[in-house]
C-alpha cells in the first residue's frame, strides 16, 4: 500500500511539473508575442543643403543621381513647384532603398508651411510602361504646443522680449497683429506691458519655430489693447479686439516694419541744425539703418517718385480723395509714376538725400491738402465679426481673454 502511495504522489507530482512548465513556456511564449516587433527600417535618407551659389542640378549632381532621372523628377514638380528655385538655407532629402540602393522619393520644404513630395510609383496608365515619378504637395505635421509670453517695457518691446527668452520671430508675429493699432517707434512707453499666447511648432521632438499668434494684450500709456486670431469664413480671417472689431485699418500706424524699428526708442529730428534752418516740421521722422526698406501705408497710385529739393529722393501715394502719404530722404526709389501699390509693399529704402544729417525717413501725411498728425487721426476698421456670430466669436475668445487678464 506505502508503495502505491509513493507512485501515486510521483503521479501527482509529475503532472503539477508538467502543467508548471506548460504554464511558465504558455507565458513566456505570451509575453514575447506581446512585444510590438521590431521595426525594420527598409530605408535611408541622404540630405544635401541648399548653400549659397546651389542649383536643383548642382545638388543632384553631387548626390550623384542621374541626368535621366533629375530631369524626371524635375519635370514631376512642374505643376507644382519650380525646382530652378531651390532656396539658401533649406534642403533636398533623397530617400533611397535600403536593399537596392535605388531612389525611391525625393522631398524639398517649399515653405514653413508645406513641403514637395515626389515619389517613384508604378505606372497607373496604359500608355506608360514602368515606374513614374509622381509630385504632390503636403502640409507639414508639426507638433503644437501653447505658450504663454509676457513682459515689462524699459527700453523696447524688443528687448524686454529677448530678455525673457521669447523667440524673436514670435515677438515680430505678436508686434505684427497691433501693426495698425500701435507705432512701436513713437507711441511705445517705458511701463507699457504686453502679454501674448501663440504657438510653438515641434517636429520629431524638436523645436522649430514659432507659429500663429493666437491672442495678444499691449497695455499703453495705461490702455489696454487686444488682437485675437479668428476666422469667422473663407473671406474673413484675422485679428479682431474684444468686441469683435477688425484689426486691420485703411492705414498702418508706421512706414516702418517693427523689425526695422525695435532696438529703442527712436529719435526724430525736429530741427536741422547743420543746415541752420528752421523747417516748421509738420513729419514723423524715423531714424534707421541706410538702406531699410520703406513700405506703403495704405492702398494707392504713386503720384511722385523722383528728386524733390530738400526732400531728396521722394515718393508720394494718393491713397483716396481725402489722404496722401509722403516719404522722403530715400537712398532708392522701388516704385514708379502711376503704379498701384497695396499696404505694406515696399516702395523704397532709407537714405539720407536733400536736406539730411543722417539716414532716416521723413513721413507726411496730408488729408484734404494739409499736412496733419497721424497719430491723432482715427480710421475706421476693416470689416468685422458680423452680428449673427457675435456670440460664438465671444464664446472663442474668452478663455484666451481670462488667461491675458490674469
Amino acid at each position: 500500500m506505502k508503495f502505491k502511495k509513493i507512485i501515486i504522489i510521483l503521479a501527482v507530482a509529475g503532472l503539477g511539473l508538467a502543467v508548471f512548465i506548460w504554464l511558465n513556456k504558455s507565458f513566456v511564449n505570451k509575453t514575447k508575442n506581446d512585444q510590438p516587433a521590431e521595426k525594420i527600417e527598409t530605408t535611408y535618407t541622404k540630405k544635401f543643403e541648399v548653400t549659397e551659389g546651389s542649383t536643383y542640378g548642382i545638388l543632384m549632381n553631387e548626390a550623384g543621381i542621374a541626368t535621366t532621372t533629375r530631369q524626371q523628377i524635375f519635370d514631376a514638380a512642374a505643376d507644382l513647384y519650380d525646382l530652378s528655385n531651390v532656396r539658401t538655407g533649406r534642403s533636398i532629402s533623397l530617400i533611397y532603398d535600403k536593399q537596392t540602393n535605388e531612389l525611391q522619393q525625393f522631398i524639398y520644404p517649399i515653405d514653413t508651411e508645406e513641403e514637395l513630395y515626389i515619389t517613384l510609383q508604378a505606372s497607373t496608365t496604359a500608355t506608360t510602361t514602368g515606374p513614374v515619378w509622381l509630385a504632390e504637395r503636403k502640409a507639414i505635421p508639426y507638433e503644437i504646443k501653447i505658450k504663454t509670453a509676457q513682459g515689462l517695457i524699459e527700453t523696447s518691446m524688443y528687448e524686454a522680449a529677448l530678455a525673457q527668452g521669447i523667440d524673436e520671430r514670435a515677438v515680430i508675429g505678436f508686434a505684427d497683429a497691433f501693426q495698425w493699432t500701435i507705432d512701436f517707434a513713437w507711441e511705445v512707453q517705458k511701463g507699457d506691458t504686453f502679454k501674448f499666447i501663440y504657438e510653438q511648432r515641434y517636429r520629431d521632438g524638436q523645436y522649430v519655430m514659432p507659429g500663429k499668434v493666437l491672442a495678444g494684450k499691449f497695455v499703453n500709456s495705461g490702455q489696454a489693447l487686444y488682437a485675437f486670431y479668428y476666422k469667422e469664413s473663407d473671406t474673413n480671417e484675422g485679428y479682431f479686439d474684444q468686441d469683435g472689431n477688425s484689426a486691420e485699418r485703411v492705414f498702418l500706424k508706421a512706414p516702418l516694419a517693427f523689425r526695422y524699428i525695435s532696438s529703442g526708442f527712436t529719435t526724430g529730428l525736429r530741427y536741422i541744425a547743420a543746415f541752420d534752418i528752421a523747417t516748421g516740421h509738420r513729419a514723423i521722422d524715423y531714424a534707421a539703418a541706410y538702406g531699410t526698406p520703406i513700405r506703403a501705408v495704405g492702398d494707392g497710385t504713386v503720384v511722385f517718385a523722383g528728386w524733390n529739393g530738400a526732400y531728396g529722393r521722394m515718393v508720394k501715394i494718393r491713397h483716396n480723395s481725402t489722404y496722401q502719404t509722403n516719404y522722403g530722404h530715400m537712398s532708392k526709389i522701388a516704385v514708379t509714376y502711376g503704379q498701384q501699390v497695396t499696404q505694406g509693399q515696399t516702395i523704397g529704402y532709407v537714405g539720407s538725400t536733400g536736406l539730411s544729417t543722417g539716414p532716416h525717413l521723413h513721413y507726411e501725411m496730408v488729408k484734404n491738402g494739409a499736412k496733419i498728425n497721424p497719430f491723432k487721426e482715427v480710421f475706421p476698421p476693416s470689416a468685422g465679426i458680423q452680428e449673427e456670430n457675435k456670440s460664438a466669436y465671444l464664446a472663442a475668445i474668452k478663455d484666451w481673454k481670462e488667461q491675458l487678464d490674469q
